[in-house]
């Protein structure tokens, strides 16, 4: 059966980017350790003087204790994504969606959506039988996620009408169903023309393939603008201006084309251009 289990303030922070716990880490320990003693301290009367020589030695543990928490669910963030991202990053076949657990496949789904502008929630309601194992957001969509690591049988549309029964509960904008394998023609019809989307094997390889050219576009080092000072135009013999600005046009070169061409100096403040050198 599909493994529950309770959400927590430390499990929200586990599920975020790193560098939030390590914020939330440090205002808690200022609000904790400073802010609380500071604001009695402010407060007329020996008691609240009193109160707040309390604080200061009583809730000292406490504010290094949450610091301590917050770091670590960061930590176990930091590690989580990058599990991820080589999970995500080896594979490369049909058989690799395959090889891990169910748990591994819910993740390597989940990195590939997130690598598309989503936010992932990991529910961990699903499991190995079924129910929402994942929650994506953008704007203000919410898309639930189920996802079947069946290797040799194809998804009915048993699976389709349940999670047509959630989107429906739910009150979501729409449902992906993720598979290894493929979907039934049953499946196929039931689906069409509702906010159901059937993802198999080969397209979710497609989607990471295509994630993975992204980041490796996004990384790579940006080709040098040449030059960055005034130049003769080839093409009149003079300098010329810019007519969108009147800066001076310096020549440049296309990163895809390779073609050269005449643009503002100004760049990227201004987009102007000239003809082509």
């Amino acid at each position: 059966m599909g493994r529950k289990r309770a959400s927590s303030g430390m499990d929200a922070l586990v599920g975020m980017p790193w560098p939030i716990g390590v914020v939330v880490g440090i205002l808690l320990f200022s609000g904790v350790r400073y802010a609380i003693p500071w604001w009695f301290s402010r407060q007329d009367g020996g008691l609240a003087h009193g109160l707040a020589s309390s604080f200061l030695q009583a809730l000292s543990p406490l504010a290094w204790l949450l610091l301590a928490m917050c770091w670590m669910a960061a930590l176990l963030s930091f590690l989580g994504a990058r599990r991820r991202r080589i999970l995500l990053d080896t594979c490369t076949t049909l058989e690799s969606l395959a090889a891990p657990g169910w748990r591994q496949f819910e993740q390597l789904v989940g990195e590939a959506f997130r690598r598309q502008g989503y936010v992932v929630e990991e529910t961990g309601l699903g499991g190995a039988d079924g129910g929402i194992d994942l929650v994506l957001r953008k704007g203000s969509q919410r898309v639930l996620v189920q996802c079947k690591q069946w290797r040799r049988r194809q998804v009915g549309v048993s699976v389709v009408r349940e999670m047509a029964g959630l989107l429906a509960h739910h009150g979501a904008d729409g449902v992906k169903i993720v598979c290894v394998g493929t979907f039934t023609r049953d499946a196929e019809a039931f689906a069409r023309g509702k906010s159901i989307e059937l993802i198999g094997g080969a397209t979710l390889l497609d989607m990471i393939h295509a994630a993975k050219e992204v980041q490796r576009l996004a990384l790579a080092p940006a080709s040098p603008v040449e030059p960055t000072l005034p130049r003769q135009s080839l093409v009149s013999g003079s300098i010329k201006a810019c007519s969108r600005c009147g800066s001076t046009l310096v020549q440049r070169r296309n990163r895809r084309t390779g073609e050269y061409f005449l643009g503002c100096s100004q760049f990227p403040r201004c987009r102007g251009s000239g003809d082509h050198a």
